[in-house]
């Protein structure tokens, strides 16, 4: 059995907020496999189904974003899951809307979610997709910002980036991270910048169309 997790706060007054993309993420893997999300369990709502021939259980917990670790180390510790059947996905201030990172391990890099299931596993060993919410603007408060809805501009960015985690998600459930990582981990460019008079035409071209690689977290 493999589980993937969506993290979130529950209630309506948080449905489609930035900080509950993970919800999204696992909600728009439910709706393709007919996997209904409608049992309260390990501190959290939880359906289980098949992909790809494969045992799944797809979760969200239900203790608000900072204790996330007791519905997952509860999860774990009642299926007898190793680390590698974890597959966690969350948001991401430091990456654009519309972007995707996933990693096999590594620090909370600041989400107090990742940091309480880290702490409650006590290891950084489990793949997590990182789904880009945008960088909070100056002057706003962080809470204010993940807990906020995303604007009728970004929606189709939203939709797309969904579609791409759910692909994501088959193919680490056939194929493991390290594919899943080598596929879905590339890089758009960044577009290109408006060139000012007296530049090199040649070293414009180059820097501009580099790919963008963000700071890992």
């Amino acid at each position: 059995m493999k589980a993937i997790i969506g993290l979130g706060n529950p209630g309506r007054e948080y449905a489609g907020t930035r900080h509950n993309i993970g919800f999204d993420a696992v909600t728009a893997i439910s709706d393709k496999y007919n996997i209904r999300i409608d049992t309260h369990k390990f501190k959290g709502l939880v359906g289980q189904g098949y992909i790809g021939g494969e045992k799944v259980i797809l979760v969200q917990p239900q203790t608000y974003m900072n204790l996330s670790g007791e519905c997952v180390r509860e999860l774990k510790d009642f299926y007898k899951l190793n680390t590698d059947d974890i597959l966690v996905i969350c948001d991401d201030i430091s990456f654009d809307v519309g972007r995707m990172r996933v990693r096999g391990k590594g620090s909370a890099g600041g989400h107090n979610g990742l940091k309480n299931i880290i702490a409650h596993l006590g290891t950084e060993e489990f793949t997590r997709f990182k789904i880009g919410v945008g960088e909070k603007p100056d002057g706003w408060d962080l809470a204010d910002f993940v807990l906020a809805r995303f604007p009728k501009d970004e929606e189709p960015q939203i939709r797309s980036i969904l579609k791409k985690a759910v692909e994501a998600a088959e193919c680490w459930l056939e194929y493991g991270t390290q594919k899943t990582m080598n596929l879905y981990n590339i890089n758009p460019p960044k577009p290109p910048k408006q060139k000012k008079p007296g530049m090199q035409d040649a070293k414009a071209d180059e820097a501009d169309n580099k790919a963008e690689t963000p700071a890992e977290q």
